[in-house]
């Protein structure tokens, strides 16, 4: 898990174990944890003197802290702003959260299983001076709502990453996920970044393009309404193909990032075509681009389509 706040930035990595070290400890770190009496923990009362240690023992993980300047360019890469409610899942002792809403403007909520960290954390946000947009929870985070994230924030163990991807993928499209260190198995990442000697991964809720779409738009002097069918969507790579009259043809480098879809074809004029477009409910509007210029298309659901594939991995 994070948090800390260390009195500096050189004292965070004079404790911070490398990412070989902990690794190797991490399991039996895991397992120290099972012996703590997650009952007491929920019940006892915080201690106003309580000081986190890195590597200590957590419901499911044990607590590492996130470098300062890994916490600034995880939120970065979330593209956060003052118009976006972060939730920080193991919140730790706030960092994340804080960070959020002193430097970026947001509004932010962590959740966090030990009640200690969380008198901790909403001591620190009093001290920041913002309480009023960095809120705590004691709870389980898989036992919690956080639909109404625009960004969510982890540094989580793998096998916990996995447990959560179901869920995270029912976000709405565009919701971004940022993790510390660890990546989502077979969910390739959008975009990786590192800061301060680590790693931190992006990822963009795809929107569910699967299904019979009635596809729109120019060609030469006319215009073309032609059935597309997106027949499979493995996480945000949709597959599928367009009926060209007699001739049919498959949908080439196709993505869906958030709400954003792009794909490709070679019409029966022999050009290529390009589609960048955003969905919304059942329809995609957008642009086209024919290499010479860019003119408006859309596409109109007809028909529903399977679920997004989410591997086992």
């Amino acid at each position: 898990m994070t948090r800390i706040d260390p009195l500096s930035a050189s004292s965070a990595m004079r404790t911070l174990p490398n990412r070989r070290q902990w690794l190797a400890t991490g399991g039996a770190l895991l397992g120290a944890s099972l012996w703590a009496p997650h009952a007491v923990l929920a019940q006892r009362t915080p201690d106003p003197a309580y000081e986190p240690q890195s590597g200590q023992a957590g419901k499911d993980v044990v607590w590492v802290p996130t470098p300062d300047e890994l916490v600034t360019r995880m939120l970065q890469l979330g593209g956060v702003t003052a118009k976006d409610y972060v939730i920080d899942l193991g919140a730790g002792d706030g960092k994340i959260v804080i960070a959020a809403a002193r430097q970026f403007g947001a509004r932010g909520h962590g959740i966090e299983y030990n009640p200690d960290m969380v008198a901790l954390a909403q001591r620190r946000a009093q001290a920041a001076g913002v309480a009023d947009r960095a809120h705590f929870e004691k709870a389980d985070i898989f036992e919690s709502d956080f639909s109404k994230a625009d960004v969510i924030t982890m540094y989580l163990m793998p096998a916990l990453n996995l447990r959560l991807r179901p869920t995270l993928m029912k976000l709405k499209p565009g919701t971004r996920l940022v993790t510390h260190a660890f990546t989502m198995g077979g969910w390739k990442p959008d975009e990786s970044s590192r800061a301060a000697g680590a790693s931190a991964f992006l990822w963009l809720v795809p929107a569910r393009v699967t299904g019979q779409w009635q596809l729109n738009y120019p060609q030469g002097k006319g215009h073309q309404s032609v059935p597309m069918e997106v027949t499979r969507q493995n996480f945000q790579f949709p597959e599928g193909r367009v009926q060209l009259g007699e001739a049919e043809t498959s949908l080439r480098d196709a993505r869906v990032a958030g709400e954003r879809v792009r794909f490709a074809f070679t019409g029966t004029d022999g050009v290529l075509r390009t589609f960048e477009g955003k969905v919304s409910g059942g329809r995609i509007e957008g642009e086209v681009n024919d290499g010479q210029r860019r003119q408006p298309f859309s596409a109109e659901r007809r028909g529903d389509g399977p679920e997004i594939e989410v591997t086992s991995d």
